[in-house]
């Protein structure tokens, strides 16, 4: 018997417009239709501008589309915000410098009501997840840049929810870091078998990550290719891969014929 997969986000004739009828409007999105299974792996990539950070934060419910339809979970994306299906990790990791790398951790949980011991219990099992446990009384200036990253990945994990949405969370670091933080989010992914959305510029980084590489065009963004990438267990090795370089040739070249078109 075929086992049924549950789609953990579903967007339907997507459209988003800044600043409608003003002489400044941009069109961000138009015409998206897009299906994530529930559990796997997708990056999002496309020319600065395309609206791949809109579309992950339509999804997270942080802003509203102008048209079309998001559901997360079978449900709109605002009630799956108010039911805390999302998980979300940026750019900069935001942690409050103030606040140990436990409380850092514990502050989602706290706001959400949990006693002092399941905040105290969960942050140890999140920190032995990213394999931070002997820095738990740290705080983040004490920290290097990917090990402030883990912990706010942590953090979006902290209360369980179903998706991860991570909007470029390794750009500002330098490659070799980057690299190291691509294998840790892997295996985190496998052992908590989230979903998660990946927004990223990096064409190696998107091809390693995922199961799927989504390419947008320019503005008004748009899906131009949906590209499945089978590379198996990823390990140091699968970067030297022939099958990886001709993954990474594919998203270019549907990245450089959108380029062209637009």
């Amino acid at each position: 018997m075929t086992e049924t997969v549950s789609c953990a986000v579903s967007i339907s004739g997507l459209s988003k417009v800044f600043n409608a009828g003003k002489p400044n409007e941009v069109r961000a999105l138009e015409d998206i239709d897009l299906a994530i299974d529930e559990g796997t792996f997708v990056s999002l990539i496309g020319p600065s501008g395309c609206g791949k950070s809109t579309l992950l934060r339509l999804i997270g419910a942080l802003t509203h589309p102008t048209a079309g339809e998001v559901c997360v979970n079978d449900k709109s994306a605002d009630q799956a915000r108010l039911d805390r299906d999302y998980g979300m990790a940026f750019q900069t990791s935001g942690l409050f410098k103030w606040r140990s790398v436990t409380e850092n951790i514990e502050l989602p949980l706290q706001l959400m009501g949990w006693s002092k011991q399941e905040r105290k219990d969960r942050a140890a099992e999140m920190l032995d997840l990213v394999k931070l446990s002997e820095f738990a009384d740290h705080y983040p200036r004490e920290m290097s840049g990917g090990m402030r990253q883990r912990v706010a990945i942590a953090r979006a994990l902290s209360f369980r929810p179903s998706l991860l949405l991570m909007d470029e969370p390794f750009g500002a670091l330098d490659e070799m870091t980057r690299e190291h933080m691509q294998t840790e989010v892997l295996d985190i992914w496998k052992k908590t078998e989230k979903t998660i959305v990946f927004v990223t510029h990096s064409i190696p980084e998107a091809v390693f990550l995922s199961e799927r590489v989504i390419v947008m065009s320019p503005r008004p963004g748009r899906i131009a290719a949906d590209i499945p990438v089978d590379l198996g267990e990823r390990v140091f090795e699968t970067r030297e891969a022939p099958e990886f370089f001709e993954c990474i040739t594919e998203v270019r070249e549907a990245l450089r014929f959108e380029g062209n078109a637009g």
